[in-house]
């Protein structure tokens, strides 16, 4: 029987990170499990909440995914501690099957790939390299750049003489968007970042350099549509899912079109759900063809494999932009939850288990790993 790891990060219990429970299930993209009762667009003034552990899984998520990967051989739970490489060298599994975010540091979502190359074990999803360059915003665009992938202008702001510069700097046209350069999962983000003047952008990238102690990206603000596409497979065989489109309508009367701390944990309730997910997207072919181009040239050039989750946006002309790129996607297994790439998934006739197998299945047919079979 194929002996598959499983790597992940699993959320602290509420006694051991009150943090922690407050986000409790914010790691992927889940509009409706907000804990906050304020719901006023004024509450996103405040300070964020410390969300040091918003990225890791919950146990609901974990062992969703573990009873997935048992259909297709015996798995092995290798929590992503301090005593991961020790495990992972007793265990020896024939392939690891990789959610962990990690928590400290730029290459954070890296550790564990990188581990399991170092002892020779094959795993899923992208390699060391991708996921550092798709964790650092700003890396992530200088390659699409180069590439010829469309992505908003940016600027990197690395302290306060930066951040004055940068609002200082003329020809910027606004507003402009600034969020911390190496976080995922909205952190960081609420409307204050949307910056409509120079004193605006001053004020809050002051405020992100402060708080997350890491560089903050200042880009161009998209106006238009946005949409977060799923991705399956490699090479020639990879295939968007169905997209994803935001219905920023919405939002409470006055908020402004992001996809943010808003909208994921304070509009969006089990008792009150917000329609903001529309799935499969409504809209012309033409446009849906193009952002299919986009988001699989970003995949390819990248270096995505098995899976990933590509956040577009159109500019002012209607042009399909990449926002962002992430190859460890949110996978909440309750529909209720509306987690985008599972929507995706549903959308294209895929259930939770089969969205899973498929990635561990890509994994393993390009490493040449046999699977058992689904019982």
């Amino acid at each position: 029987m194929t002996r598959i790891g499983f790597a992940y990060n699993q959320k602290p219990e509420p006694e051991a990170a009150e943090a922690a429970a407050e986000l409790s299930r914010a790691d992927e993209e889940p509009p409706s499990s907000g804990t906050r009762n304020d719901s006023s667009v004024a509450t996103l003034l405040a300070p964020a909440p410390d969300d040091e552990y918003a990225e890791w899984d919950s146990a609901e998520t974990i062992d969703a995914v573990a009873r997935a990967l048992a259909r297709h051989g015996e798995v092995i739970r290798l929590e992503a501690r301090d005593d991961f490489p020790e495990r992972l060298r007793a265990e020896r599994p024939d392939i690891v099957f990789n959610i962990a975010e990690g928590l400290r540091g730029p290459n954070r979502e890296a550790h564990v790939p990188a581990i399991c190359e170092f002892y020779g074990v094959p795993y899923s999803g992208s390699d060391p390299f991708t996921l550092a360059l798709c964790l650092d915003k700003s890396r992530t665009k200088e390659v699409l750049r180069a590439n010829g992938v469309p992505t908003a202008d940016w600027a990197l702001a690395r302290n306060a003489a930066d951040a004055e510069r940068i609002a200082a700097a003329r020809g910027w046209s606004y507003p402009l968007f600034a969020k911390p350069v190496h976080e995922g999962s909205s952190k960081g983000i609420t409307e204050r970042n949307v910056a409509a003047d120079a004193d605006a952008l001053r004020a809050i990238v002051l405020e992100l350099l402060e708080r997350y102690e890491q560089p903050v990206i200042v880009e161009s603000f998209l106006p238009g549509a946005e949409f977060t596409c799923g991705v399956l497979g490699n090479g020639a065989d990879a295939r968007v899912l169905p997209l994803v489109g935001m219905n920023f309508d919405a939002l409470p009367a006055g908020a402004l079109p992001i996809y943010g701390f808003g909208a994921k944990w304070l509009w969006d309730r089990p008792e009150n759900p917000l329609d903001i997910f529309s799935c499969p997207a409504l809209i012309p072919d033409e446009l849906h063809a193009e952002i299919e181009d986009v988001v699989l040239r970003a995949y390819a050039v990248l270096g995505c494999r098995d899976w990933s989750r590509v956040d577009v946006r159109l500019d002012a002309a209607g042009r399909a932009n990449i926002v962002e790129v992430n190859p460890l996607p949110g996978i909440l297994p309750d529909p209720a939850d509306n987690s985008c790439l599972p929507k995706a998934a549903r959308a294209a006739g895929l259930d939770y288990d089969a969205l899973i197998g498929a990635a561990l299945e890509a994994a393993a047919a390009r490493q040449g790993v046999r699977l058992g079979s689904a019982t």
